[in-house]
């Protein structure tokens, strides 16, 4: 039996809708820029580039409904997107076999402390201090794909005391799901557990104390998070 030198970390576990089982995370990718709106909104170039990614941590993903509004920072972002929950994984996957790897999705919000990243843009440094920070993305339950199919278009809206604030449709991602999946596969071996965040839609902007955000995509329902 191995014996640790200090306590293991707890497995980082998700709820499934209408389920008992809980989906163990192994790793959190994101896609920056997929919505070609919101690239613009953020000063970028929509045409169709090569994707990039940056990650969060497994713990940052937060079922709770609530978010602490995080120290060192006095300008704090909504960003909603859907989460695509990988079963299996590999290295280069085929486009037209990608999203045989996906086991569900879900409602979640990258939240973002926009003024650290825009330092660290400035610097040319990677953005963690920005992203990566506790409970920084806040997600509803998963659902599988066995019930709810794999969604290819349908309204993503977020309200902020319910005011609408950033609405758009799955289906002006830029770089599709299963193109997300394959391109991923050709830099990283991705593997069951794996989550990916595809992208917000136009009209982030900064959340305060106090404020409750409402977000939804159609057919993965809705969730509302506290900021606190």
């Amino acid at each position: 039996m191995t014996q640790f030198a200090i306590p293991t970390p707890p497995t980082v576990a998700l709820p499934i809708a209408d389920s008992e089982q809980m989906f163990p995370v192994r790793r959190v990718y994101c896609i920056g820029r997929n919505y070609a709106a919101h690239a613009i909104e953020m000063g970028h170039d929509p045409d169709r580039e090569p994707p990039f990614f940056f990650q969060k941590n497994p713990d940052n993903l937060d079922p709770s409904g609530e978010f602490p509004y995080p120290d060192r920072s006095s300008d704090v972002h909504h960003e909603v997107e859907m989460a695509v929950m990988l079963k299996s994984g590999g290295s280069n996957i085929p486009i037209d076999l990608a999203l045989g790897h996906v086991f569900g999705y879900a409602v979640a919000l990258d939240m973002t402390r926009r003024d650290l990243q825009g330092e660290q843009k400035k610097l040319g440094r990677p953005w963690e201090i920005g992203k990566a920070f506790e409970r920084s993305a806040p997600v509803g339950p998963i659902h599988p794909v066995s019930k709810v199919g794999h969604l290819e278009e349908g309204p993503v809206t977020l309200k902020v005391n319910g005011e609408l604030r950033q609405e758009g449709d799955l289906n002006q991602m830029i770089w599709k799901v299963p193109e997300m999946i394959s391109y991923l596969s050709d830099y990283f071996e991705l593997a069951a557990g794996d989550v990916i965040l595809s992208g917000t839609p136009a009209g982030v902007g900064p959340v305060a104390r106090g404020d409750l955000l409402d977000i939804a995509i159609e057919g993965l329902g809705g969730l509302r998070v506290k900021v606190r």
